[in-house]
């Protein structure tokens, strides 16, 4: 399976969209603002303790107060706080020994362990969420490419996708025998088989980024963001890249280089499989991702041979109802041909998940069959296709009435996108401008914005059949207009256009701003 990672950055967020076999099946959109990001560390402080939720709501400058259960805080909790108390307590010199508490008992109340305006070091493990506040750990973990450090832990763990027992220990003695004092190590499925170089210099350079961490700490002035994760593509990248990885298309020069150095720590062999997209379509329209977007985020999605799925959405849960339509085959009898709508509806519902990151409880209301045998072909149809799934997830049996049970796991808000849209051409009022005098307004525009702004280099993105009229024949409208206003003019065909849409575009690749070109007028 080839698997290619498609990065488009635009002024305030980027979009990166993983591709396997050219099939669109995970869309993640982050914020280049300063957000509450899974994985980020802040000094917080306790706002209220709830003993009968047996957790407290914690501020971290979020707006909406954090929430972290007792559960959450770890067992290396004590000595956690400690140590943080000592750095605030002395903020020019680090402790010089880690004082080691009990483990914390896992039937304890938490007013027995926060109170109040304590501070405390917290990671978040959950966005905020509709009204929800972030949801915190206490237990603070690093990831990087081959292992997760663990800065007040005492024991090296090994992913239990490693199936070797060699394997197993070799990482658990090689990791002991280079691990720094009062730390913990979780092994990664990807270390099997790495050098033990290749290790010690990850964990140095982990190790690094939570000296840093603590440093921050102490020149912290209350309530503070101690430690950033990553961003969201190299992240992406530290947890999915393998070799059946074919390429990483960036539009971005910044973050271009940003993925090259980071691929440079994380594989260095494979460096040259990021590349600079510099295609003069926008880079969604070039991979063929916006068709895709469009088709795959609406409410209804079509499976194949008429059948159709319909998402909702209701406040504790999503439904997935799964509908034949028109689908039929002739020799068929019903439970056949509902066997065979269900286990096509289940391979796109697995994808729609991932795509959708939907988390939370679904229910999946399949097409009724009466054979139990074909129930459970379904539902081992449906574990197999989840597998790949990194979001941790719990599928139940078919129940009687055909009805599945997924929960999976919630971290950040479902992605949303809007496949509706206003019609272009008439702008919602259901009254459209004549289309015959389509030509004669671009040509307007563009004399003025070639004489009045003195714009030169022009690019007029239409849908592609008036591309196509327009680049019509050995003398084309496009080519007269060149000569006529001696300007570098060119049209580029844009699916996401309607019929009668047309935009100007300057060779920054921002649009030209036709309200400042009728002041001008």
């Amino acid at each position: 399976m080839n698997k290619e990672l498609v990065v488009n950055v635009q002024n305030d967020h980027i979009t990166i969209a993983l591709l396997e076999d050219k099939n669109l099946v995970e869309l993640h959109k982050d914020t280049l603002q300063p957000s509450y990001a899974v994985g980020n560390i802040y000094l917080g402080r306790v706002k209220k303790v709830m003993q009968g939720l047996n957790a407290a709501f914690v501020d971290i400058g979020s707006g909406k107060e954090a929430f972290i259960h007792y559960h959450d805080l770890g067992e290396q909790f004590a000595t956690m706080n400690n140590y943080v108390k000592q750095l605030l307590a002395d903020r020019k010199h680090l402790p010089e020994k880690i004082k080691r508490f009990p483990n914390l008992n896992k039937d304890g109340n938490i007013r027995d362990v926060l109170t109040v305006g304590q501070d405390i070091l917290v990671q978040v493990v959950k966005e905020p969420i509709s009204t929800k506040g972030p949801r915190l750990t206490a237990e603070i973990s690093i990831a990087s490419r081959n292992m997760v450090f663990l800065p007040f832990g005492d024991k090296i763990s090994v992913s239990q996708k490693i199936k070797t027992q060699e394997e197993r220990t070799r990482l658990r003695q090689l990791m002991q025998s280079i691990r720094p004092a009062n730390c913990g190590l979780i092994m990664r499925t990807v270390a099997e088989g790495k050098r033990v170089a290749e290790l010690d210099t990850e964990l140095k350079l982990t190790v690094k980024r939570w000296n840093a961490s603590v440093q921050a700490i102490q020149k912290s002035k209350g309530i503070c963001l101690i430690s950033e994760e990553m961003s969201r593509t190299a992240a992406i990248l530290r947890d999915l890249f393998n070799d059946d990885f074919e390429c990483i298309h960036v539009d971005n020069k910044a973050i271009y280089d940003e993925l090259n150095d980071f691929m440079q720590v994380i594989a260095p062999d494979r460096k040259n499989v990021v590349r600079h997209y510099t295609g003069e379509l926008p880079i969604f329209e070039s991979f063929d991702i916006a068709k895709q977007l469009k088709s795959l985020f609406g409410r209804t999605v079509s499976v194949k041979r008429g059948a159709y799925l319909i998402f909702d959405q209701a406040e504790a849960m999503h439904v997935i109802d799964v509908n034949s339509g028109t689908r039929t085959r002739a020799g068929q009898s019903q439970e056949e041909n509902a066997l065979e709508v269900n286990m096509a509806s289940a391979t796109e519902i697995a994808r729609q998940l991932r795509l959708r990151d939907l988390g939370g409880i679904v229910v999946i209301d399949f097409i009724d069959m009466m054979d139990g045998e074909n129930r459970q072909k379904l539902f081992d149809h449906m574990t197999a296709l989840m597998a790949n799934d990194r979001a941790k997830h719990n599928i139940l049996p078919l129940s009687k009435f055909c009805l599945m049970q997924i929960t999976r796991q919630r971290v950040r808000p479902a992605m949303a996108i809007q496949t509706d849209e206003v019609c272009p051409t008439c702008m919602g009022t259901g009254k459209a401008r004549p289309a015959i005098l389509l030509v004669e307004e671009i040509e307007e525009q563009l004399k003025h914005i070639s004489r009045d702004l003195k714009i030169t280099n022009i690019k007029l993105a239409v849908h592609p059949y008036v591309a196509a009229y327009l680049k019509k024949g050995l003398l084309s409208l496009e080519r007269r207009w060149r000569w006529q206003y001696h300007c570098r003019f060119r049209v580029q065909p844009l699916y996401e256009l309607g019929f009668l849409e047309f935009r100007f575009i300057d060779k920054h690749g921002d649009e030209v701003d036709l309200k400042l070109l009728s002041d001008t007028k």
